[in-house]
């Protein structure tokens, strides 16, 4: 960062670090602990539509790679397309398996990025449940900020979210994770497959 970008109040933009996803399961314990949700064993990666050959390579290579867990008893890999025009894909595992389901959404983002459709990579998400109400909670993933957010959708209310437990979230996970301090970039993902 330059002299003037200082003194004009530009900064540099974080660089994406697919790292951070690691602390997701250290994260999932203490948000355990801190408010009862639990994960639920699904995650997703989201980016924006690319289409051509290429893609269809990689997509191969990401179900190749994924659908290995059917041989251990897991569930093939998802892929599917939102109101919006975003590609998501999901991966399931059994809920106590967070950290394999970290490693995976870690090794599809690896895959898109190393191909060169990093630029089109949007988000991680890994999906939480309270047991008590089943209410749904998402551990949000930006990769372009390097930063996490908690989407807590109403259940039963069209599009609208808990707030006061997102903020209870973030308050709980700020040692965790690189939480993301622009509340104006906690984007709702409504149609997030896994989240419901």
């Amino acid at each position: 960062m330059g002299f003037l970008d200082a003194l004009l109040g530009r900064s540099k933009p974080v660089r994406p670090d697919l790292d951070r996803l690691f602390g997701v399961p250290g994260a999932a314990l203490t948000l355990e602990a801190g408010t009862g949700f639990v994960p639920t064993g699904t995650g997703s990666v989201c980016f924006a539509g690319v289409e051509g050959g290429a893609f269809a390579r990689l997509r191969d290579e990401v179900r190749e790679l994924l659908d290995a867990d059917t041989a251990r008893g897991g569930v093939p890999v998802e892929f599917s397309r939102d109101p919006y025009g975003y590609t998501w894909l999901l991966a399931r595992h059994p809920e106590e398996g967070v950290v394999g389901l970290v490693n995976d959404l870690h090794a599809v983002n690896t895959l898109l990025k190393e191909a060169g459709f990093g630029p089109h990579l949007l988000c991680s998400l890994i999906a939480f449940q309270h047991p008590g109400d089943a209410r749904p909670l998402a551990l949000v993933y930006l990769y372009k900020r390097g930063t996490f957010y908690p989407f807590a959708p109403l259940p039963h209310a069209a599009e609208r979210r808990d707030n006061a437990l997102e903020l209870q979230v973030r308050a709980l996970l700020s040692d965790d994770l690189a939480m993301e301090p622009d509340l104006t970039r906690w984007f709702p993902v409504w149609s997030a497959p896994g989240l419901t």
